[in-house]
């Protein structure tokens, strides 16, 4: 019988109700060395959260989140706030012994994702930052290809995270305001493909060759009144990089893609192979396998649906029975789990320190697209 394990969460909006859902529901798909308690929500919205909890299984609620350190029965404190509320919560459960999961990006800034990577090494608890789409078992599949030699060399790194609905009808939201958001598309959906193409390739983003960053919509509509404010923060950001073992890379990433939903897609190009991934179609990876006699060569469409076979599936359904955007955060919640329980995660998972080498790539492509130059990662510490 798994012990029981004490689990606070900090935030109760679009990623409060993710990471709410994914403690509710792992226990009950996957077979996980702890048992997770949702013991205490946090939020700032005393009026709401009473319902939150209700409706998602929190045993108790609070506005504070400090109360949380002299909590005995908290085991592990889960971060999903605004990014400009990551480092200091974070930083004061890891000093009281916590272990601690935060949303990605890892903070605002790069001083505050250091502070908290420093953190996290003078601590004793483990540390976790969820990147999501790792979890996909499609990426799961690529990333086993990728370290079975399958691409051989790696010459090309493409990816792009595009969505539409930061057009000028959208009010000034907090993802809108540099002082709470760090930056805009780019540290939200640049932050997920950096990962991916790191945790892919195996390989490190050592510099950034050019970048460029624009703000499309200047003002937008405050919440709640009839004033418009100014947004802080880029709508679309792009760059060229090298990688560690010499491949060139691109990543792209918009709010204002006209007609993109939640186009979040990499392809990896070597000398044996090529793997295309996307997640609107999340169940499926595409491989080419260029050591076939060049007449049945072609890409290869692959249901990454089948138990055994590709990461996570043998606890969901059967076979072409759809995974969708809340299983990756379920599955990350059972590779947690498994890992505070001395268990092995079914794929590696993110923490601070690895993170902070992702929000490293986002300094230097900001500072790129600002300075007009290339910026060697090493220059960005």
């Amino acid at each position: 019988m798994p012990r029981s394990f004490g689990i606070a969460l900090i935030g109760q909006q679009f990623m409060g109700r993710a990471h709410s859902n994914a403690w509710g529901q792992v226990a009950k798909f996957f077979e996980v060395p702890l048992a997770p308690r949702q013991l205490t929500i946090i939020a700032r919205d005393a009026a709401t959260l009473g319902p939150f909890a209700l409706r998602w299984g929190w045993e108790r609620y609070a506005t504070d989140w400090r109360i949380l350190a002299e909590d005995p029965e908290i085991e592990l404190v889960d971060i999903a706030t605004p990014n400009h509320v990551h480092a200091e919560p974070a930083i004061a459960m890891l000093e009281a012994g916590k272990h601690v999961a935060c949303e990605k990006p890892l903070a605002g800034t790069l001083r505050d994702a250091r502070a908290m990577r420093d953190a996290a090494r003078r601590a004793p608890g483990k540390t976790f930052v969820w990147f999501n789409y790792r979890r996909c078992p499609a990426v799961g599949l690529a990333w086993g290809l990728v370290r079975d030699g399958a691409l051989g060399r790696l010459f090309h790194v493409r990816a792009r995270y595009l969505q539409s609905w930061g057009g000028k009808e959208t009010p000034l939201l907090w993802r809108f305001r540099k002082s709470k958001a760090g930056s805009g598309a780019h540290g939200d959906l640049n932050a997920h493909i950096v990962d991916l193409a790191r945790f892919i390739s195996g390989e490190e983003v050592t510099s950034i060759e050019g970048a460029v960053a624009r703000t499309f919509v200047t003002r937008r509509k405050v919440p709640g009144s009839r004033r418009m404010g100014r947004s802080t923060v880029d709508d679309a950001a792009l760059f060229l990089a090298t990688m560690s073992g010499g491949a060139v890379a691109s990543f792209e990433c918009s709010r204002v893609a006209t007609g993109h939903l939640n186009d979040n897609t990499i392809e990896l190009n070597g000398e044996r192979g090529s793997l295309r991934f996307s997640f609107e179609d999340m169940n499926v990876l595409w491989y080419f396998d260029a050591m076939l006699p060049k007449g049945t060569q072609g890409w290869r469409r692959i249901m990454c649906t089948t138990a055994g076979e590709h990461p996570y599936v043998a606890s969901w359904w059967p076979e072409a029975h759809l995974l969708g955007y809340e299983h990756g955060f379920v599955n990350m919640a059972a590779d947690i789990l498994r890992v505070l329980g001395r268990r092995r995660p079914e794929l590696p998972l993110p923490d601070f320190a690895e993170a902070y080498e992702t929000q490293r790539v986002l300094e230097a492509a900001m500072l790129s697209a600002t300075e007009r130059t290339a910026v060697p990662l090493r220059e960005v510490k």
